[in-house]
This record gives C-alpha cells, structure tokens and sequence, in this order.
C-alpha cells in the first residue's frame, strides 16, 4: 500500500501545481491538491500487469471454440458450394434474367459510400459537440430516454400486447446482433417506470460523467488506433453477417424436403433444424468473440497504457500497445474472451426460443402461455445484460492482467460488489449520450439519402419505390458507423473505472480534475485516500 501524507487534506481542493508532469485532460473543475495524495512508485508491471505468463488460458473452452468454428466453415461450405450449383445465385442487376432481378445500379452503390462519409463525418461532430456540451447533451438525452420508454410502452398498450414486463422491467430488446458486442451493453433501454424514479439519481451523478466521458475523448485523439480497432471489429462482424445469412439460406435450399439436391442426399426438416441450430449458435458465438477481442485490445492497448504509463508523449508508454495488446488477447486470452462469450450466447438461444414459444402460443390462440414465455424470456434477457455487463469488466481484467475467465470473473465481483452502483450510473449515463448520438446520426445519414435521390432522380427510382429502402439503409449506415465511434469511447470509460477502482491514486496524476470530481462524488473511494495515521 502507499504511504500517505500524515496531515488530513481537505475534500475542497486548494489551488497548487499539478502532482505530475501530465497535462491536463478535460476542464479542470477542480485545482489538484499542493502535494501528492501519495508516495507510490509502484511499477505499472506490477502484479502481472501488461506481461501476463506465457500460457493458453482456458485451453478447453478455447479447442471447442476453433472446433465449433471449423464446423461452421465445413457446413457453410458445402451448402453454398451446392447452392451455387444448383444455381442459387442467379438474378442479380440489370438485365440478368436468372433469379429475381433487381433495378438498382451504381448510384445506388455510389449513394450509400456519400451516405457513409456524411455519418462518419456527423459522428465526429457529434463526439466534439459531446466534448463541448457534456453536461448539457447528457441531461437531454436522460430526458429523452424517458419519453422513448413512455412512448414504447404506450405503443405495447396500444397495440394490445399486454405483456407488462415490457413496462415494468428492463427486458427490452437488444441491439441488433450485427452491432459491435462491446457497444451493446447500454443499447438496452429503461423501463418507463425505472427511468422516471431514477432519473434524480442519474442527474447527480453527471458531473463525474461528464467529466469521465471529456477524459476518455481527450486520450482517444491521441491514439487513433482506438478508431481503428473498431472499425476493424465492425467490418469482420459485418462480413460474418454476409456469411451467416449466405449459409442459412443455403442450408435450407440444401436439405429442406422437395428441393432437387435430395436426389442425392438424404433431406428432412429435422436436419434443417438441427443445422440451423448450430450455424445460429456458431455465428452468436463468433460475433461475440469478435466484438469482446476488440474490447480487450482497447483496454490492453491505449487506455489501460495512457493510464498506467501516462501519455505517449512522456516516453514511457511501450511501443505499439494496441498490436501487443491484440496478440494477447487473440492468443493466450482467446480462450478466456470465448469463455465468457459462451455463457452470453447460451443465454441468446435459450431467450430466442422462449421468444419462439411466445410467438408459438400466441398463434395458437393461447395467452396465458404466450404471456409466461414472454416474461420467461424477459428474465432470461434480464440475466444476458447483467452477464453482459459484468463480462465488460471481466475482459478488461484479462486484458491488463492476462488472468483466466474464472479469476477474472472473482476479481471483478468484488470490484462491482464494492462500487457497482457508480459503475453501473456512469456507464449508463456515457452509453444513453452516445447511443442518442447514433439516432440523430442514422436520421440525418437517412434525410442525406433523400435529398439526394430527390435532386438527382436516379432512374431505378423513378416511381419512387426505391425509396423506404435506400433510407432504411441510409439509417442503418449512420448508426453504425455513430455506435461503432462511441463504443470505442465506451470502452475507454470502462478501462479508466477498472483503474481508478483498483489503483485510485494514479488517476491524482493522470487526471487530476477526473481524480477530485471521484472524491466528491464518490463516497466508496473516498475511503481509499483518508491519510493513515
């Protein structure tokens, strides 16, 4: 433990010099003490940190994970190899007459990369607008993310789907799958109820998010490969999606009972089934393992190094942090990410088909049933975002540490145990900003869209029919690229809380502001920088 400072410092800050030759992040809303807060020289390797032992965490999980992979490309193989055969492939543009033929050409092609640069380009406003207004975006988008949930509920009630966990408790729908899975966790939204109890609760707590979120930007612009590593997630989740949805329709045309390939092979509707099962399972598990790597570059790379090392510019940041921190988590963590990643989608399925059972019963003319299995499933989904939740921090200990799932899962209990209510506050406070971001970011990619099918008048679109497609994608592409931007800066929350959780007294150096607004704001670390006596 450090030594402290034997006289007691008061919680009001006086104004002095800064305890360190790092330049401030943020606004500075509070003057840094006169003198240290401590005489620790501890080395940011300590315990393990950065230089985890060289060894394959989580072997088995690990072997199952490359096998269940190597099952998706076998089975994915050999059903679009004999899809493509049997001609599954025809149609396509122009005047092609195979298949269903579509109209779209190259304006189409050249509409959507416009509608591409425009969302990238209104999310870094955005980001910049965020740093400039934290605290007054943040209470709008806390206002607005009450109305949302009044407005949904109304609409459940409206529409007569009586079901009132959707009222009542959080079990909203998630974000769509396709998402990176290190920015889902704050996509779900409040339920009415609890977002109107809780809103005093959240606007006092966002002066230190604000700030947070202010110190997360400040560092991100100084690594660019924080925006890098997410566009790289998004990009290899979104060619998996492509694959996926190729293998699925494949599989069906494949062994579905009356197509031509079951001259040859044997067909029955259970074998699509199971087979649907498993590359249904495989893609969840692929997509999280994905998304959860990049989480753990991110923490491993350039936050967790900006924190325990100080800015680049200092010189003793390592060379290359998120290269390093991309090879330990691809290699000897990769089994710990899966292992997590596993329990997550085990909890999908087992949602998806209580969902199927709602739909089922409902159909069926039964609501007592399809009303169980819809609140079956709002627990189980419940479950998912907790499990969600806590793996984020869980990753971020593997990343730093190098630690297996189980160990990383015990550390990080007691560290949500201890100061779960703030971490739980803020990352709910930074992801409804950010996430809000994304909204206004797909309505304006989408209105882009329309100005420019109206003032150029393409010709696939000349009745207008084209229309609600090109801006649904036009949405779809803004938002993406929006939560794609912030989930990077998520992450950086997320590592930053890890640090100041388990090692308060760099973040007096590092982020001298960011250090006293955590003082007055939170009690529970309070504690942790009495003087000894």
């Amino acid at each position: 433990m450090s030594q402290w400072p034997q006289q007691q410092m008061p919680y009001g800050y006086q104004p002095g010099a800064p305890p360190g030759p790092t330049p401030q992040y943020a606004a500075p809303q509070y003057a840094p003490p006169s003198e240290p807060f401590y005489t620790d020289n501890k080395s940011p390797y300590d315990n393990g940190r950065f230089k985890p032992k060289k060894r394959v965490n989580d072997p088995i999980v690990l072997i199952l994970f490359i096998l269940q992979f190597l099952g998706f490309v076998v089975v994915s193989g050999i059903a679009i190899a004999e899809w493509v055969k049997d001609g599954g492939l025809g149609g396509g543009l122009g005047k092609n007459k195979t298949g269903t033929s579509v109209s779209l050409n190259q304006s189409t092609v050249f509409l959507l990369l416009l509608v591409t640069a425009a969302a990238l380009l209104l999310s870094t406003i955005y980001l910049m607008l965020v740093r400039a207004f934290t605290k007054v975006i943040m209470h709008i988008t806390l206002i607005l993310n009450i109305l949302l949930n009044i407005a949904i509920c109304a609409y459940y009630w409206v529409t007569k789907y009586y079901c009132v966990s959707h009222c009542l408790f959080p079990c909203a729908s998630h974000s769509p799958r396709h998402l990176p899975s290190f920015s889902r966790s704050h996509n779900a939204r409040f339920p009415p109820l609890f977002s109107i109890l809780s809103y005093y609760g959240f606007k006092s707590r966002i002066p230190l998010a604000s700030l947070l979120l202010q110190v997360v930007i400040d560092v991100s612009k100084h690594h660019k490969s924080v925006y890098v590593v997410a566009f790289t997630a998004l990009i290899f989740q979104a060619l998996l999606a492509i694959w996926f949805t190729f293998a699925a329709i494949a599989t069906y045309a494949k062994w579905t009972p009356g197509n031509p390939s079951c001259e040859t092979t044997s067909c029955s509707s259970g074998k699509v089934a199971g087979l649907i099962f498993f590359l249904v399972f495989s893609f969840l598990w692929t997509s999280q393992v994905i998304g959860n790597v990049a989480l753990a570059t991110l923490a491993g790379g350039p936050y967790g190094c900006w924190y325990y090392f100080g800015p680049r510019g200092e010189g003793d940041m390592p060379k290359h942090p998120t290269l390093s921190a991309f090879g330990r988590a691809s290699t000897l963590s990769l089994g710990s990410i899966a292992f997590g990643s596993l329990i997550v989608t085990l909890l999908e399925l087992l949602k998806m088909v209580l969902r199927a059972a709602e739909h089922s019963a409902d159909a069926e003319g039964h609501p007592v049933e399809a009303c169980l299995a819809c609140c079956a499933a709002c627990f189980v989904g419940i479950i998912e975002n907790l499990v969600e939740y806590f793996n984020r921090y869980a990753y971020i200990e593997i990343a730093l540490y190098g630690k297996p799932y189980i160990t990383a899962a015990k550390d990080t209990w007691r560290l949500l145990t201890d100061r779960g209510v703030s971490a739980i506050v803020n990352d709910s406070l930074v992801g409804m900003t950010l996430t809000w971001g994304g909204y206004a970011v797909g309505l304006l990619s989408s209105l882009f869209a329309y100005l420019y099918l109206r003032l150029t008048e393409p010709a696939y679109n000349a009745d207008g029919n084209y229309t609600a497609p090109v801006l649904l994608f036009a949405f779809l592409i803004g938002l993406q690229c929006s939560l794609t931007l912030s989930s990077a800066i998520e992450a950086g929350v997320s590592t930053i809380f890890v640090g100041l959780g388990e090692d308060p007294q760099v973040l007096a150096i590092r982020a001298p502001a960011l250090f006293g607004v955590s003082l007055e704001e939170l009690p529970s670390f309070i504690t942790y920088f009495h003087p000894r006596s």
